[in-house]
C-alpha cells in the first residue's frame, strides 16, 4: 500500500462527512468493460469485499480505491483487420478505399475484434486525510493522478485542491544535500540517485548500490548536472526515492516500523494504520526539509472557492477588491485544480501500479 505518492494539498474550506463521500462515488462504481467497451473506470471497495461501503475510515483515514479495466487491442492485429476490410472492398468494387472510408474501416474492425481482446486492470489507493488535508494518491503517473482528482473534483462539491508545492525545489535541495554532503535533519541520503545534464546532450549519470558521498558526484553537479532522483530515509524507518517533480517513490517501510507488531498482524485496518501513521509524519518532516510550503497553490485554491461562494464582490461589501491568484491548471464540476507555476514532468509513468 502507498508504494509511490503523489500529494495534494486540500483547501480548508471544503468540509464533507464520510458518508457524503460514499454516496458520491456510489454514483461511479467500477464495471467490467463491455463487449466493445474499450475503457471502464470506477470505484470498488477497499477492502476488496464484493459489496464493501466504498469508503473506508481507519483510525480517522479515509482509504478509497479506484480501479481501470482497458481492452488490450494489439496495432498489428488491428491493421491486419483493416487490410483485410479494404481488399474484400477492392476485389469487389475494383477500387480501393478513400481516405474516409478507411477511417471507417479501422472503426469497424475495431468493434469486430474488441469483444475477442485481453483486457488489463490497474487499481489505484486513494488517502484523504481531513485533519492535515492531505490528499495522496498511490501512482508516480500525473496524467492518471490528474484522471483520478479530475472525477474526485466531479464527484464532491467544493473540492478544491492542489499539487504540494515548497519554496524550495526538490532538486536544488538535492543538488544540495549531494555537494555539501548535508542531508536535512531527520533524514539520511542512501545509495541510489540520477544527474541528468540541462543542456541538449541530456547526459544521465545514475548511481545504484553506491556510495554518493564522493568527489565524482559532486564534480558531476559541478559540471552541471542536476539530481532528478535521490534515495533517501527518514528517521530510520521509511525509505523512498524522492524526485525533481516532488513525487515520492519505492516507498518502503523498515524494520523498526513493524517493531511490537506481531507476524500474524496482518490486514487492511493494520496495513492503513502503519502506512498513513507513519505518512502523516514523514511528509511535514520532506516540507520542511525543503524549506517549508509555498502559499501559492494553497491559496489559489481556497481563493476559488471563496469566489464561487460569495454572493457578491469584495468592492461592493466596501472590502479591497483581494489582489489576482494564478490560474487554475484545471476547473471542473465547481472544484479547481492548483499546482505549481509548471506541472511536475510525469517520470518514468510506466513504472506506476496504476
Amino acid at each position: 500500500m502507498f508504494k509511490n505518492m503523489i500529494v495534494y494539498r486540500i483547501a480548508p474550506q471544503w468540509q464533507v462527512e464520510l458518508t457524503q463521500v460514499e454516496e458520491a462515488l456510489a454514483k461511479v462504481p467500477f464495471l467490467e468493460c463491455g463487449a466493445t467497451q474499450e475503457k471502464s473506470l470506477g470505484w470498488v471497495p477497499p477492502r476488496g469485499d464484493p459489496h464493501g461501503p466504498l469508503a473506508e475510515s481507519v483510525g480517522g483515514q479515509w482509504i478509497l480505491r479506484f480501479m481501470v479495466e482497458s481492452k488490450v487491442l494489439p496495432g498489428s492485429v488491428l491493421a491486419r483487420r483493416v487490410k483485410e476490410k479494404a481488399e474484400r472492398i477492392e476485389q469487389e468494387t475494383g477500387r480501393k478505399p478513400g481516405k474516409k472510408e478507411s477511417k471507417e474501416l479501422k472503426d469497424e474492425a475495431k468493434l469486430d475484434l474488441l469483444p475477442m481482446a485481453f483486457t488489463k486492470q490497474g487499481s489505484m489507493w486513494v488517502w484523504i486525510d481531513t485533519t492535515s488535508r492531505l490528499l495522496v494518491l498511490d501512482t508516480s503517473s500525473q496524467g492518471r493522478a490528474d484522471e483520478v482528482v479530475t472525477l474526485l473534483i466531479e464527484a464532491l462539491p467544493g473540492l478544491s485542491v492542489s499539487l504540494l508545492n515548497t519554496q524550495t525545489s526538490p532538486q536544488a535541495a538535492m543538488s544540495h544535500w549531494l555537494k555539501e554532503q548535508e542531508p536535512p535533519v531527520g533524514f539520511t541520503v542512501d545509495r541510489e540517485c540520477e544527474l541528468k545534464s540541462a543542456n541538449e546532450e541530456k547526459a544521465v549519470v545514475r548511481y545504484a548500490r553506491h556510495p554518493l558521498d564522493i568527489e565524482e558526484v559532486q564534480a558531476h553537479i559541478d559540471a552541471g548536472k542536476l539530481p532528478t532522483k535521490l534515495a533517501l530515509t527518514w528517521d530510520d524507518r521509511v525509505s523512498f526515492m524522492l524526485t525533481e517533480g516532488l513525487q515520492i517513490k519505492k516507498v518502503s517501510f523498515l524494520d523498526t516500523v513493524f517493531e511490537g507488531t506481531k507476524s500474524d498482524d496482518g490486514g487492511f485496518d493494520t496495513d492503513v494504520a502503519i502506512a498513513t501513521g507513519e505518512l502523516v509524519k514523514l511528509i511535514p518532516d520532506l516540507i520542511e526539509a525543503l524549506g517549508g510550503e509555498a502559499e501559492s497553490g494553497v491559496a489559489s485554491a481556497a481563493q476559488a472557492v471563496v469566489n464561487e461562494t460569495s454572493a457578491a464582490p469584495a468592492s461592493a461589501r466596501g472590502a479591497a477588491p483581494s489582489a489576482p491568484t494564478p490560474p487554475a491548471r484545471k476547473t471542473v464540476g465547481g472544484g479547481v485544480v492548483t499546482g505549481p507555476k509548471e506541472v511536475p514532468v510525469d517520470t518514468d509513468p510506466e513504472s506506476a501500479p496504476f
